[in-house]
């Protein structure tokens, strides 16, 4: 977990699942990916196994040690929703994130499908929590359009989408339901290009629907030197956080207890082989 995160509309990075696999185009050139294969077959770094897909319980109970309030991107380095993450995981996570409820979670996925049908089921429990956002990838029309619907029949109170990296004009978009937008152009090696009017129109969009508006880059091989500035000022609109202190210090190591018994029962677990049953109603947010 990383309390000072480079990304520019978070605070934090989480990541109690570590690895994914690619679905669409805005996965050609991941970012994580590329981090995680310069570390595959380093003896223990945490990402020895490069990119593979893994569960990382023993990260569970981290956000609970932070006292200061934080926005929390949750698996900067993977997708919560992955088809290989056991729903019984996913909902632990969640329990973590109606726990911690000083901080504000930011949940992006690429498998929106999977979130609606996890938000209106197991899920429920955290759709409607002020302090934890959704979002889904939106790259293209093709692959990023459907998950915008996706998005909006999920049960949840703050929906956001990362329109990132922007690779083509999408068009007219329905944003009722929604909350914020980000957008950003492709960055590093390989860079598929952004064009301007791609960017205002979304822009202009997000005005008329009175939605929250974020440009986070240009992006290109140097990201540094395309900058994040749209017709001379930058936009760094967010939704209204809601604000909550801290809990008592007994109260808060209550539920850091709470959250490190199942993050031993989860490693104890994955020493062994196949999967012992355990309930995610272990921890319960008060």
């Amino acid at each position: 977990m990383s309390d000072h995160s480079r990304i520019e509309w978070t605070d934090a990075t989480w990541n109690p699942v570590r690895g994914c696999t690619k679905i669409s185009p805005g996965c050609k050139h991941c970012y994580a990916e590329t981090f995680a294969e310069r570390f595959r077959g380093v003896p223990g770094h945490p990402y020895a196994q490069g990119f593979d897909l893994r569960l990382v319980p023993e990260k569970l109970a981290e956000p609970l040690r932070w006292k200061s309030p934080k926005t929390i991107f949750v698996n900067s380095m993977s997708d919560l929703f992955h088809v290989g993450v056991p729903d019984d995981y996913i909902v632990a996570v969640a329990r973590v994130m109606a726990l911690a409820r000083w901080h504000t979670f930011q949940v992006l996925t690429k498998r929106a499908e999977r979130m609606c049908e996890l938000l209106t089921g197991p899920l429920a429990f955290a759709a409607r929590l002020p302090h934890i956002w959704w979002g889904v990838s939106v790259e293209d029309r093709r692959y990023g359009l459907p998950r915008i619907q996706h998005l909006r029949d999920a049960p949840a109170r703050v929906r956001f989408l990362s329109v990132e990296p922007l690779l083509e004009d999408v068009g007219r978009l329905d944003l009722s339901g929604i909350h914020w937008v980000i957008v950003g152009g492709e960055s590093g090696a390989g860079a598929r290009p952004m064009a301007r009017e791609w960017v205002s129109s979304i822009r202009e969009q997000c005005a008329k629907s009175g939605v929250a508006f974020f440009f986070k880059q240009w992006g290109g091989v140097r990201k540094s030197a395309t900058g994040r500035t749209l017709d001379g000022r930058t936009y760094d609109e967010v939704p209204q956080r809601v604000l909550t202190a801290c809990p008592p210090e007994l109260q808060r190591q209550q539920m850091l207890a709470q959250a490190e018994a199942l993050s031993q029962t989860l490693q104890q677990r994955a020493r062994i082989e196949g999967r012992e049953a355990w309930s995610p109603n272990d921890l319960r947010s008060s």
